[in-house]
Formats: structure tokens, sequence, C-alpha cells
């Protein structure tokens, strides 16, 4: 592990389904890859925003791939945000 902090698991795409962590958590997670077009804009729009997040780099911390996983029930996607606990697969623009 690269001590890149779990968030907690609360799916927007499946509410019903909660872990809470009492670890304390960054406000704001985005796990990327370089290749992805989506990953790339889904940061742009947090830098714009101005919304403050870290970056899990899959392409630099693979051993972040198991928690990816788990996040997005063994779907190999990204950007995969996780924003105050919630989980949002995909990025389709700025909200």
């Amino acid at each position: 592990m690269s001590g890149v902090p779990r968030p907690p698991l609360r799916s927007k795409n499946n509410p019903g389904k909660s872990q809470e962590s009492n670890v304390t958590q960054p406000s704001t997670i985005i796990y990327t890859h370089p290749d992805c077009a989506y990953s790339s804009a889904a940061k742009m729009d947090y830098r714009q925003r101005k919304v403050e997040y870290t970056e899990i780099d899959l392409s630099k911390q693979a051993d972040q791939i198991p928690a990816l996983l788990e996040l997005t029930a063994g779907e190999r996607v990204t950007p995969v945000i996780v924003e105050n606990g919630v989980v949002t697969i995909g990025f389709k623009g700025g909200t």
C-alpha cells in the first residue's frame, strides 16, 4: 500500500450499498489513467472549479488497483471519483 487512505464506500450508482470507515479521508479522490480522456476531463473540471482532489494514477500506483476494483464491483474503468464518500464511476462533465 502506498499510504493513500481508502475512501468509505457509498455508491452513487448503488445507494443501498454502504460501508463506512473511521479513517479520516480526503474529501475527493480521483482514480485515473493517463490513457483515459475522461480522466483528463475530470481532472480539468475539478481544477477549473478549484476543487482540491487527491489523484491516484493507476499507471504509477498499480497497488491501488484492488481498491479501484472494490469500488467498481470488479470493473477496470477510470475515472472513478470518490467525493465525500460517494462513488461515481466515469465522468460525464461538470456538475
